[in-house]
């Protein structure tokens, strides 16, 4: 087991439309939330969260130092700005490390499909992360699966096909459900361009298209 991250955040004050100013500051705004929980405003270092997501993920416990506390959190949930991709909030949900908690694994491929390297299918995947419930120490880092085993057109690894401790990790998923499957490659479909004399009537008889008959008299209406 990895040792567990820390990360400190300081009480924020600075709420609504204001907290603009502390993503200025190199800051991003976040709550603490969870069961039992009274949710708390927080900010946290930009440059050390950063550091700390890239190691930990969405499924690793980090233990939020904030003042003389020390409180176990996943970093449950990232807003990021829709144009530059910057974060602007996050949601940290503070666990009980004798409870269990959900959580959505990423679902990673290993190794490489003698199908797809021989271009004769494309490997596509149905889910790209699988819900599972745990403690949250036993929450795996990732569910990876082997693609080399995909040695045929149409075969398929299914959420009953992937190998994680059984005993520790429950998976919400159905069991039949398609993780990853070989589809077979497409073939183009030239189309082939129409005859010159059927372009030229084409082009000689245009459709007319007529507004409405309410936009009409409309029109009519500003005119007179």
């Amino acid at each position: 087991m990895k040792n567990t991250l820390s990360l400190k955040v300081e009480k924020r004050d600075v709420l609504g439309k204001k907290v603009k100013k502390l993503r200025r500051e190199g800051l991003i705004p976040a709550n603490i939330y969870g069961r039992k929980v009274k949710s708390e405003a927080v900010s946290v270092q930009k440059s050390d969260f950063d550091k700390v997501f890239k190691e930990a993920g969405e499924t690793q416990i980090v233990n939020l130092e904030l003042g003389k506390e020390k409180r176990p959190v996943l970093i449950h949930n990232i807003q990021k700005d829709p144009v530059t991709e910057d974060i602007i909030h996050i949601d940290f949900l503070q666990v009980d490390l004798k409870e269990k908690v959900t959580a959505s694994i990423p679902v990673v491929g290993i190794g490489e499909s003698p199908v797809e390297k021989q271009g004769l299918g494309t490997v596509v995947f149905y889910i790209d992360e699988i819900e599972v419930e745990a403690l949250p120490t036993d929450l795996p880092e990732k569910m990876e699966v082997d693609l080399s085993s995909l040695q045929e057109v149409d075969q398929a690894i299914l959420v009953k096909d992937l190998t994680f401790d059984t005993s520790k990790v429950e998976v919400k998923a159905s069991p039949d459900e398609v993780v990853v499957k070989v589809e077979p490659v497409k073939e183009e479909v030239v189309e082939e361009a129409a005859p010159v004399e059927e372009a030229a009537t084409e082009e000689a008889e245009p459709q007319k298209e007529e507004a409405p008959s309410s936009e009409a008299e409309e029109e009519n209406n500003n005119n007179s």
